[in-house]
């Protein structure tokens, strides 16, 4: 009798150990899992792969090729700032972005988001001029210049949240919680030079996370209580300066 009951308690001692290590083990797992999630069933294609039906841009620079969306500048056919290819369907708020990504090593390009259409004034120097978040688009690899950090476009906050950072910018400014989502030698392994890199922009609420083929690589609250964006325009951008091209397909949207 005695003995049965040692081990009942032995038991018993052996399976709160075990709940105790599942539980931590779940819990570590979770706030460090960095994978993209499913995709929302309420994603849409918003290019249609044929031509620029619901876009807005300057027909000089951007086409269809081949199924995809290529912007191109070159000495013959400039653009005056940097200029941008606009979806018509209206603001966004929350929402699920995913698309597909490259372009050449000798300009940058971005994917805006919950931005403001530029019309008159200084910044409006051409017809497809836009303000506010900026995915960066990149044919690069090394920090920090690469792809995925957040910019603010015509903004006076710049690059307000960097690839491997999950970062909170409130009124008195930047503050840097974590940087360590992903590290130089990860990055390099994650990108895919020269080819077609996914991306994933998920935006509820104040808190946006940028992902690049499948990982988490920034994850940004914006608390600032003037300068914070809820909705606005989604855009494509093709910079200023240098002759560049850039791509991109598959564009489907979500929105919550």
């Amino acid at each position: 009798m005695v003995l049965s009951i040692s081990r009942r308690r032995i038991l018993a001692g052996l399976a709160v150990a075990l709940a105790a290590v599942t539980v931590t083990h779940f819990t570590v797992a979770s706030a460090d899992d960095t994978a993209a999630p499913a995709p929302s069933p309420e994603l849409k294609p918003i290019f249609n792969g044929e031509d620029l039906s619901g876009w807005d841009g300057d027909s000089r620079l951007w086409s269809v090729r081949d199924g995809v969306i290529h912007g191109e500048t070159t000495p013959e056919n400039p653009s005056k700032g940097n200029t941008f290819l606009i979806w018509e369907g209206g603001n966004v708020g929350d929402f699920e972005l995913r698309l597909s990504f490259r372009c050449s090593v000798t300009n940058n390009s971005g994917i805006q988001y919950r931005s403001t259409r530029v019309t008159e004034g200084k910044q409006a120097t051409n017809d497809w001029v836009v303000k506010g978040y900026q995915h960066e688009v990149r044919n690069e690899e090394d920090f920090p210049n690469v792809p995925s950090f957040i910019y603010d476009e015509k903004g006076s906050r710049k690059r307000m949240c960097m690839v491997g950072e999950v970062a909170v910018w409130d009124a008195d400014g930047k503050k840097v919680l974590r940087d360590d989502l992903i590290d130089q030698a990860g990055f390099k392994e994650l990108m895919k030079v020269d080819d077609w890199n996914d991306v994933v922009i998920i935006a509820k609420g104040n808190n946006i996370k940028h992902y690049l083929n499948g990982r988490l690589v920034l994850d940004f609250t914006d608390k600032h209580p003037e300068k914070a964006l809820s909705e606005g325009v989604l855009a494509l951008q093709l910079h200023g300066g240098k002759p560049m091209w850039t791509e991109f397909k598959d564009v489907r949207l979500a929105q919550f």
